[in-house]
């Protein structure tokens, strides 16, 4: 007996009216498996990101920025740099952006030392730079090197970003820090050793403190720490997506520094001669009196130094393998962490 309210399609009956009504069941069955399907496939997804987001921070960071990674190591300057082919001048350029770049982020970690989004991974004697490049650029610059350092404008929007996150979102401050001090702490220490013996630099360590960590005894366990450290970090899953952002914004602001360096040495090959930094570099007058001839002892070895390239390639072709510096300190350490 047909119960009241029911539409008369709903029975098996024969004819075109039968036959209409059981396409339009049809059609509503399927129209509601394909909507439990798409909630199924959208639950599936969340799941997924969700389990993906549930693997320690390291491990994010490490497959968050594995593309933009292959791409720095297939460039020429991997390659060329490993080779041993990188002049003074460049590697002198190079170590001055580091400075302003490492500068800017240690006091930003001090700024953020107690705070909880970063203290866990604070190791100050373990890691930090900024001490070690100043007695790089005295070595390389002498006792004027402050006066003397270019700040170029893509360097500038690296130290910018820094005090901007450091600031307002500490809790980013992490992903510098990953990228920049664990790549020094491995790849470092292969560049350390191209450096020395392609520019003759003193065996005794001159010239190199930047690649030098007094502080880490092993390398290795103390990285095992740091990861353990930075995976224990409280964070939520949107936290976790910004930081592995940063992550890849840190790794582009260091490739637009080499980038921007090597535009300047475009234009200045163009001109048919070496790029003079002016507008939006800060840099002093180099005439100076003790450049005129030599000093005595140490300052005489800084002022050879500073007066000799130790590669006979072109003015182009050294800038464009020195450049490769900055990404090699990324590049070459992060994935070997």
């Amino acid at each position: 007996m047909r119960e009241l309210g029911c539409p008369a399609q709903s029975f098996p009956i024969l004819g075109e009216e039968g036959k209409e009504g059981g396409r339009h069941k049809r059609e509503k069955t399927a129209g509601k498996r394909r909507s439990e399907t798409t909630w199924i496939n959208m639950e599936t997804s969340l799941m997924h990101s969700s389990e993906s987001m549930s693997k320690d921070l390291s491990e994010l960071l490490k497959e968050a920025t594995k593309e933009v990674h292959e791409q720095a190591e297939n460039t020429p300057f991997m390659k060329n740099f490993q080779k041993g082919q990188v002049s003074l001048h460049e590697f002198k350029l190079v170590t001055a952006s580091l400075y302003f770049i490492y500068s800017a982020l240690e006091e930003e970690i001090e700024r953020n030392k107690d705070n909880p989004v970063y203290a866990p991974v604070y190791f100050p004697v373990e890691l930090h730079r900024k001490a070690a490049l100043e007695q790089d650029l005295e070595y390389f610059y002498g006792s004027n090197w402050r006066d003397e350092i270019p700040c170029p404008e893509a360097t500038r929007k690296y130290v910018e970003r820094l005090h901007y996150v450091g600031k307002n979102h500490p809790e980013l401050l992490v992903a510098h820090a990953y990228t920049r001090y664990l790549g020094d702490l491995s790849g470092g220490q292969v560049l350390k050793k191209i450096a020395q013996k392609a520019l003759q630099l003193p065996s005794t360590g001159e010239g190199l403190a930047f690649f030098t960590f007094d502080g880490v005894s092993n390398a290795t366990k103390f990285k095992q720490l740091y990861r353990s450290r930075m995976n224990a970090l409280e964070m939520d899953l949107a936290t976790k997506k910004r930081v592995l952002e940063e992550a890849k914004k840190a790794f582009l602001l260091n490739i637009r520094v080499f980038e921007a360096l090597q535009e300047l040495v475009s234009k200045g090959q163009e001109n048919g001669h070496p790029p003079q930094l002016k507008a939006e570099l800060r840099m002093r007058n180099v005439n100076r009196s003790y450049e005129h001839g030599p000093a005595p002892g140490k300052e005489s070895e800084r002022t050879n130094r500073r007066h000799t390239d130790m590669m006979p390639t072109t003015p182009l072709v050294r800038w464009i393998l020195a450049l490769g510096f900055l990404a090699m300190t990324v590049a070459v350490g992060l994935f070997a962490m």
